[in-house]
């Protein structure tokens, strides 16, 4: 959101009509950025779809590090766009940004009254020890490190991402690790996270283990 009141999102998964027409009606001005991360779900498909949809001055589709360099506006926020994610929230993003004057605010399944909706038992084991793994051993004061819904100020996260070398899932708990390191403030919105309904998690074993590994890494650089 850019004082009065724009916004720049960017989507790192298939956009869909309503979720961009939900925007739209927000009341905010806005800009979307597709980010394709190599996802074989027809990505670039979509994003095309869009440019014919809303033009080609709102709908930019890149890969997600050179995404940010088309952010005009004050501050970005990065969701998913596989209906995990739900835009409803990002009104509550703004208000939350705005009442503490956070530098970032971030989405959590893991506090008041968030959770998460679809998953099998087996997903909710893994993605609860994961956030407890990290919590123990990182301390980072903020309650869900591997959500990736968040608002950051522009220039926090251009810093952030000048210092995160992780990459996977390692990579959102970094950003929140580095941004305590640097000071930033930190804000939390609970949000309801409903697994995707179109295409299928990445998560896997190597992903796990990749996991694993950024973890000890950063628990011994920070």
């Amino acid at each position: 959101p850019e004082a009065p009141g724009s916004a720049r999102v960017e989507v790192r998964e298939p956009e869909t009509r309503a979720r961009a027409a939900s925007l739209l009606w927000s009341g905010y001005s806005f800009e979307i950025i597709v980010i394709d991360d190599g996802s074989p779900d027809g990505t670039q498909e979509v994003a095309e779809q869009l440019v014919k949809i809303y033009g080609s001055d709102k709908i930019v589709s890149t890969a997600y590090i050179h995404g940010m360099k088309h952010a005009t506006g004050n501050f970005i926020v990065i969701m998913d766009a596989d209906l995990s994610h739900h835009p409803k929230f990002i009104a509550e993003f703004i208000r939350k940004q705005k009442e503490g004057n956070f530098d970032i605010v971030s989405g959590t399944r893991y506090k008041g009254n968030g959770g998460v909706y679809g998953w099998d038992l087996k997903r909710k084991l893994i993605s609860r020890g994961a956030n407890f793994i990290t919590q123990v051993l990182l301390r980072p004061g903020a309650s869900d490190l591997t959500g990736s819904f968040r608002l950051y100020r522009k220039e926090v996260l251009q810093k952030l991402m000048e210092k995160c070398v992780s990459k996977g899932y390692v990579f959102q708990m970094e950003m929140i690790v580095r941004a305590r390191q640097l000071g930033y403030t930190i804000g939390e919105v609970p949000i309801s996270f409903v697994d995707r309904v179109y295409g299928e998690s990445k998560l896997g074993g190597n992903e796990i283990v990749s996991f694993l590994k950024g973890l000890l890494t950063l628990f011994a650089t920070t």
